[in-house]
C-alpha cells in the first residue's frame, strides 16, 4: 500500500500563515496542486532491489473563500456551483483538497469537517482529497510571539489519518548514495587560464567572492536578529513585571476600599434627637388646635371641655389640665374654650330679671 505524503513549498506555507494572521476570524479555502504515485527503487550491495511506492500530494496554490461556509451549507452538503465559482479560471482537475484555519484549538478534525470532506470527495468524484488544518496560538502573554501548527489529513474508508507534511526549503535535500565528480584536468593551458582569471572570481580561501559577501551579509543579519530577539525578550520581561505590579496595586486598592467601607459602616453615629428643635416647636405651636385632641359626638360635633355634670374631682382634673396648657403657652393666654355657665346660675339670672 502506498504511503501518503504531503509536500508544499515554503512560499505557500508562509502565504497561508500570513493570510491567517491578517484576518480577524477563521479562514477556509481550496487547495490546488497535483497528486501522483512515485516509485522509488533503492539499490544496495547487501540485498536485492527495494521498491517503495509513495503517494505524493504536491500543494502549489491556495484560494481563500470570502466567508465561512461558502461552498457548503449547515449540514455539510457541498454546492458544486459554488466550488466552480471559487475556482474561477482554475481547472477543477487541479483541486486536491481544502484547508481550514482555526485559532487556539487542537490539531484534530471536527465532526463537521469530516462530513464536509467526505461529501466534497463524492461531489467532485475525487477520492484523493486532503484536508490541511492550521491552528495558531499565543506563546507569550503579551502576544508578541505566536506558534503556528499545521497538519494534513486524508480519509481511507471513512477513517481519517494524519499525513506528514514536508516543506521543501525547511530541510536538507535528500543525499544520494553515489556522487558524480568531475575528473581533474592536467592540461597546461587549463592551469594557466585558471591562474589568470581566478583572482577575479575566487578569494584566497578558494571560495567565490560573491559567496564571501553573502556570508558576511548573513552574519550581520544573524547578529541583528539576535540583538532584536534580546530586546524583545527584555521588553516582554518588563511588561510581565509591570503587569504583576499593576495586579498587586489593584488588589491593594480593592482591599483598602473594602476595609474603609467596613469602618464607615461600623463607625456610623446613631441618630440623636434634636432637643432644641423639639422645644422650639413646642413653644411655637403648642396653642395650635392641630396639636390638641378633641372628643367628637356621634354627630361629629366637638364635645365641650367642661360639661355641666362635672364633679369636683373632674373640676380639679380640668384645672390641672388648664395649668398644663398654660405651661405649654408661655404667653399666658388661655387657649381653651370658655366653659359654659351652669344651669343654677342661669335660673338665678332669670329670677333677678323677673324681680
Amino acid at each position: 500500500m502506498a504511503e501518503p505524503t504531503v509536500r508544499m513549498s515554503g512560499i505557500v506555507l508562509s502565504s497561508l500563515m500570513f493570510q491567517h494572521v491578517n484576518s480577524d476570524s477563521d479562514v477556509e479555502g481550496l487547495i490546488l496542486g497535483e497528486s501522483r504515485i512515485e516509485e522509488q527503487i533503492t539499490i544496495s550491495d547487501s540485498q536485492a532491489d527495494h521498491i517503495h511506492i509513495e503517494e505524493v500530494y504536491n500543494i502549489q496554490k491556495h484560494i481563500a473563500c470570502y466567508k465561512l461556509n461558502d461552498f457548503y451549507n449547515n449540514v455539510g452538503d457541498v454546492n458544486v456551483d459554488a466550488v466552480k465559482k471559487i475556482l474561477a479560471e482554475n481547472k477543477q482537475e487541479n483541486l486536491i483538497g481544502w484547508y481550514r484555519q482555526r485559532r487556539n484549538t487542537d490539531q484534530q478534525m471536527t465532526f463537521r469537517e469530516k462530513v464536509v470532506h467526505e461529501k466534497l470527495k463524492s461531489a467532485l468524484s475525487n477520492p484523493h482529497m486532503i484536508f490541511v488544518l492550521l491552528t495558531p496560538s499565543k506563546v507569550t502573554a503579551p502576544g508578541s510571539t505566536h506558534r503556528m501548527e499545521y497538519a494534513a489529513f486524508i480519509s481511507r474508508s471513512r477513517c481519517f489519518m494524519n499525513v506528514p507534511v514536508l516543506v521543501n526549503n525547511l530541510g536538507l535535500l535528500e543525499q544520494l548514495a553515489y556522487w558524480k565528480v568531475s575528473a581533474p584536468c592536467s592540461a597546461a593551458g587549463y592551469n594557466l587560464t585558471m591562474k589568470k582569471h581566478s583572482a577575479k572570481f575566487f578569494s584566497s580561501n578558494g571560495l567565490l567572492r560573491d559567496v564571501n559577501e553573502v556570508n558576511k551579509m548573513n552574519e550581520s543579519l544573524q547578529s541583528e536578529l539576535q540583538k532584536a530577539c534580546g530586546d524583545v525578550e527584555e521588553s516582554e520581561r518588563l511588561v510581565e513585571t509591570l503587569q504583576a505590579d499593576v495586579s498587586v496595586l489593584r488588589r491593594r486598592l480593592r482591599e483598602k476600599k473594602q476595609s474603609s467601607a467596613g469602618k464607615a459602616s461600623d463607625d456610623s453615629p446613631e441618630q440623636k434627637k434634636n432637643l432644641l428643635l423639639h422645644e422650639a416647636v413646642r413653644a411655637l405651636f403648642a396653642c395650635s388646635p392641630l396639636f390638641h385632641t378633641q372628643t367628637l359626638t356621634l354627630e361629629a360635633f366637638p364635645v365641650p371641655a367642661v360639661c355641666c355634670s362635672a364633679k369636683p374631682d373632674e373640676d380639679e382634673s380640668m384645672t390641672d389640665a388648664q395649668e398644663t396648657v398654660s405651661l405649654l403657652c408661655p404667653s399666658g393666654t388661655n387657649c381653651r374654650k370658655r366653659p359654659r355657665e351652669t344651669q343654677p346660675l342661669r335660673e338665678r339670672k332669670r329670677t333677678k330679671s323677673n324681680s
